[in-house]
């Protein structure tokens, strides 16, 4: 198809710029909108902590799905694949740019929630990208892809990420919080694969750090760390239980 001069033929993938998040409007009280609403999107350029570029891939062989359906897949079903304790809430059954998304995660054992989204700030039928708010574990780009290679078809997650501030920074280098990560991608490709009748898939992870340096101009993020303001919510429950018991 022909295009006008100087306009992108893949303009309609991308989202339109988005300087505040709006949080979207799920049918499920399970869903929190606590660290999204108001909160700006961040690349990598934002972060604190070293640049890292990560790849986690599985490959399943080549007669068992496309590249196409895969994705198409993927994006209808993307928080089903997610290790159990861990919500995706979108307001649509697909992914599409400009969609933005509630996240719950349960990264220790108990009732608390670390609630924070995402962004989607490109999808077609190969492929579709995350961006990260303030606050998140980690200022990032996360692109889902399929492909094609030699042991048949990759399902791919790429991720371009520096930790968010120095909070952060402490609980991936101290407390595991990387291992968790590559736990948490690993169960969910396998569990994808999984849907497709594809039990032992091989499993890769590969890790580069591209810059080791801290960015100490962005230690003042600390202040829209998601952990702290979701460790808050939780321990003003009872509080906010007891004002909806006065209420007449």
């Amino acid at each position: 198809m022909a295009t006008l001069a100087g306009q992108r033929p893949d303009r309609a993938n991308w989202a339109r710029s988005i300087y505040r998040l709006e949080a979207p409007q799920v049918d499920t009280a399970e869903a929190i909108n606590l660290n999204v609403r108001g909160r700006r999107p961040t690349g990598v350029i934002q972060g604190f902590g070293p640049l890292w570029h990560k790849t986690y891939r599985v490959s399943l062989p080549a007669d068992t799905v496309s590249e196409h359906e895969l994705i198409r897949v993927w994006k209808e079903r993307f928080g089903s694949f997610w290790p159990a304790g861990n919500r995706f809430f979108m307001p649509l059954t697909d992914i599409r740019p400009g969609d933005v998304a509630l996240i719950n995660l349960h990264p220790l054992p108990g009732p608390f929630k670390l609630s924070t989204g995402i962004v989607v700030i490109y999808a077609d039928d190969e492929s579709f990208s995350f961006m990260t708010p303030e606050g998140h574990m980690f200022a990032s780009w996360i692109t889902f892809s399929a492909s094609r290679t030699s042991h048949g078809v990759a399902a791919q997650v790429e991720l371009l990420l520096r930790t968010s501030d120095p909070a952060w920074e402490l609980v991936m280098r101290v407390f595991g919080g990387f291992r968790q990560e590559d736990h948490f991608w690993e169960a969910t490709l396998r569990r994808l694969a999984s849907h497709f009748g594809v039990e032992d898939p091989l499993f890769e992870i590969h890790r580069e750090c591209l810059d080791a340096r801290l960015q100490w101009s962005k230690a003042w993020n600390i202040w829209r760390n998601a952990g702290f303001w979701s460790a808050v919510y939780w321990c003003s429950t009872p509080v906010r239980l007891l004002g909806r018991l006065a209420r007449p």
